[in-house]
């Protein structure tokens, strides 16, 4: 049944056409987000804290965590030494439990494409998960990202299958490269968002030095 729930609430998102409309399926999935994407077997936000641990020395800081949702990527970076954490999502409902766990310095309600209210700069890196796909964060809001990350920091984040090269990621990543904005560290194999339901949808995780 909780698996049901939340293969309905997963194609409530994919199909939004908006950002207010993706907002709004949020909303309505934050009280239930944590138990049903654990009982799809949801890795993204756990899984993406092995790659921060790999590219910035634990301490170091502040990060970023993009489309941090209720927050569960948090405390794993926490436990891994990362004292200094900040979070962004379009979503005040999600943001609001995200607040309950006790480790982010700061939450801030945004949409990726826009202008993002930190100065440039600001941090050692950021980090997302399962944000770049169809339907959701534009390719466009790499450029920000990276204008408030440090020289030398990196951005990590898995990009979806299905919106790789028909989100404009692919293209984005190599406009970026060619201005001289940042350049490839590492491109993992594909591999599965969800280790009980959805086996058809995999991401690859990517990470960029900014220069």
């Amino acid at each position: 049944m909780e698996l049901d729930k939340a293969n309905a609430a997963l194609d409530a998102v994919y199909s939004a056409k908006s950002a207010e409309e993706v907002s709004k399926s949020y909303a309505q999935w934050a009280a239930t987000y944590d138990s049903e994407t654990a009982a799809l077997g949801y890795l993204l936000p756990f899984l993406i804290t092995a790659w921060v641990a790999r590219h910035v020395p634990a301490g170091e800081g502040p990060l970023l965590d993009v489309g941090c949702g209720t927050g569960l990527s948090g405390p794993s970076l926490r436990a891994l030494g990362y004292q200094h954490i900040a979070g962004l999502d379009l979503s005040p409902e999600m943001l609001a439990i995200a607040d309950t766990r006790g480790v982010y310095g700061e939450l801030k309600q945004a949409m990726l494409g826009a202008a993002l209210p930190w100065p440039d700069g600001h941090f050692r890196a950021f980090l997302s998960a399962g944000v770049f796909t169809l339907g959701h964060a534009p390719a466009s809001g790499l450029h920000e990202l990276v204008r408030m990350t440090r020289r030398g920091g990196p951005g990590i984040f898995p990009v979806r299958d299905q919106g790789l090269d028909a989100g404009g990621f692919r293209a984005g990543f190599n406009t970026l490269e060619r201005e001289g904005r940042w350049r490839t560290v590492e491109e993992s194999p594909w591999y599965r968002c969800y280790a009980v339901g959805d086996p058809g949808a995999h991401v690859k995780t990517f990470v960029f030095e900014v220069l």
